[in-house]
C-alpha cells in the first residue's frame, strides 16, 4: 500500500464539508420522519401509509441527495489520506448534530451527553496533531 498525503488544508475542508452533509442529512431525515405526525405505527396498513408519506417528503429526497454527496466527496478523501485519520477528523457530526437537534428541533441534550461530545471533540484534536507530527517527521 502507498504512503498516504497528509491532512492538508484542503482535505480538511472536504472533511469538514462531508460532516455538514451529514448533519444535514439527519436533520432532513428526522424533518421526514417527524412531519408525518405518526404517534404509532400499529398496523401494516399504518406502516405502509406512513412509509408513503416519508417517501413523498421533500425532506428525504434531500437527505438522500447530501448522502450521495458525501459518498462522492468521502470516495475523494479516503483516495488522498489514511481511513484511519479520516474517519476520527470527520466525526464532527458527532458534536453538529445535537447541536442542530438541540436549536432546530428543540430537543434537549443532558450536559453527561455534552460532556461525552466534549471528550470526542478533543480526540479529534489528538488525532489531527498526531497526523500533522507523523507528515512532518515523513
Amino acid at each position: 500500500m502507498t504512503a498516504k498525503r497528509r491532512l492538508t488544508l484542503k482535505i480538511l475542508l472536504f472533511l469538514v464539508s462531508t460532516d455538514i452533509l451529514e448533519t444535514f442529512a439527519q436533520f432532513c431525515f428526522k424533518k421526514s420522519a417527524a412531519c408525518q405526525n405518526f404517534s404509532e405505527i400499529a398496523t401494516f396498513l399504518q406502516g405502509l401509509v406512513f412509509l408513503k408519506a416519508v417517501i413523498l417528503s421533500p425532506f428525504l429526497w434531500l437527505a438522500l441527495v447530501s448522502v450521495f454527496l458525501i459518498f462522492v466527496i468521502w470516495s475523494t478523501i479516503l483516495s488522498k489520506i489514511d481511513l484511519s485519520v479520516a474517519v476520527p477528523v470527520a466525526s464532527f457530526s458527532y458534536i453538529l448534530v445535537p447541536l442542530v437537534s438541540s436549536v432546530f428541533l428543540h430537543e434537549k441534550i443532558s450536559y453527561i451527553r455534552w460532556l461525552g461530545i466534549g471528550f470526542i471533540l478533543v480526540g479529534v484534536i489528538f488525532v489531527s496533531m498526531s497526523t500533522a507530527r507523523k507528515g512532518e517527521k515523513a
